[in-house]
């Protein structure tokens, strides 16, 4: 039997079928096969006055929370995720406080209001604002986490770059949520985090198990054994 090659129309029918399928996959991700799941529900306001450490707070102050908790989200990603610059931290961050900048500055004077109504007008009250400043920002910096934590900063930036003016709070509502969720470290979902755990198994330093620079079989094999190496 001979082989014929497919025609030229058989060819574009398999090409297009072929892009189909691949443009309904979801974007690979920067750090994982198959990525942790950040999905979380948005923020009610109970549940924001909780989660942004603002007790008492009314739907306005809760509306500036959510935004300037969103922008120092957003902000730290800005520093810490320079390491993959596929993300465009920084770029989401610049955009953002341009394109919503008349919001954060509500949102920063609302919160300063807040917190002289809540602990003290003039010199308390600052200091309280200042602390909060300080206290959200530490929230979000993370060390172990910080794959899931870009990862996360980067996808709710891209969506506040896009949101119309005054709706940073509602876009920090839907994102917060999961970029809280990304500060636990979490790994792949179906093939595990190979790679990343691991710990290190070291020779005995010991002079009588070396000889000329070479280390005796012997000797590492009853180490192995003393320290339950592989």
């Amino acid at each position: 039997m001979k082989f014929r090659f497919p025609s030229r129309q058989a060819l574009s029918a398999l090409t297009i079928a072929i892009a189909s399928v691949t443009a309904a996959q979801p974007a690979a991700a920067q750090f994982f096969w198959s990525p942790p799941d950040m999905s979380a529900p948005p923020l009610t306001d109970e549940a924001a006055a909780t989660a942004l450490g603002l007790p008492g707070a009314n739907a306005d102050e809760i509306k500036a929370g959510l935004a300037w908790n969103l922008r120092a989200a957003i902000n730290v990603a800005a520093l810490q995720c320079q390491f993959e610059p596929t993300l465009l931290a920084i770029s989401n961050y610049n955009a953002m406080i341009a394109h919503h900048d008349a919001e954060l500055d509500s949102a920063q004077a609302t919160l300063l209001a807040y917190f002289q109504r809540t602990v003290g007008k003039g010199r308390p009250g600052q200091s309280a604002s200042d602390m909060y400043n300080t206290r959200i920002y530490s929230g979000y910096s993370t060390v172990q986490a910080q794959r899931g934590f870009c990862q996360a900063a980067a996808a709710v930036g891209r969506q506040a770059i896009f949101a119309d003016r005054g709706q940073l709070n509602m876009v920090a509502r839907q994102g917060l949520p999961s970029i809280k969720k990304s500060l636990v470290l979490a790994g792949e979902q179906y093939y595990g985090d190979p790679g990343w755990n691991y710990s290190l198994a070291l020779p005995s330093f010991d002079p009588k198990c070396w000889k000329k620079g070479v280390l005796e079989p012997v000797c590492h094999q009853q180490w192995n054994s003393k320290t339950g190496n592989p």
